[in-house]
């Protein structure tokens, strides 16, 4: 099992940033892929960012592409989401997920996760 908590949400303004956390514990040593996902109030939950552990490849959707950034801290089994340049509509429940699938490079669908966080609120105000 993975265990995944966040940290970093917040209230800013249109244009500010913030920078997400997700520490991971459990089997972090067999996880191949990790995300940031996000909902609004009456949206589904989509894919932000995406990493993948086997390979140094990341993925972006283009509604945050070039402002958003994922990272990773392998020592400190941590996971980062930087969102500069926010806006209003970047407002919702931010979560980080996490699976163990060795055949999937890097999953961009909340079907291809399976460890998921307990959210944190991202507020952007116009």
């Amino acid at each position: 099992q993975v265990q995944l908590v966040e940290s970093g949400g917040g209230l800013v303004q249109t244009g500010g940033s913030l920078r997400l956390a997700c520490a991971a514990s459990g089997r972090t040593s067999s996880i191949t892929y990790m995300g940031w996902f996000r909902q609004a109030p009456g949206k589904e939950r989509d894919i932000v960012a995406a990493i993948s552990y086997k390979e140094d490849i990341t993925y972006y959707p283009d509604s945050v592409k070039g402002r958003f950034t994922i990272s990773r801290n392998n020592t400190k089994n941590t996971l980062y989401l930087q969102m500069n340049s926010l806006k209003p509509e970047d407002t919702a429940v931010y979560y980080c997920a996490a699976d163990r699938n060795f055949r999937v490079l890097l999953g961009t669908s909340n079907s291809q996760y399976n460890y998921w966080g307990q959210g944190t609120q991202v507020t952007v105000s116009s």
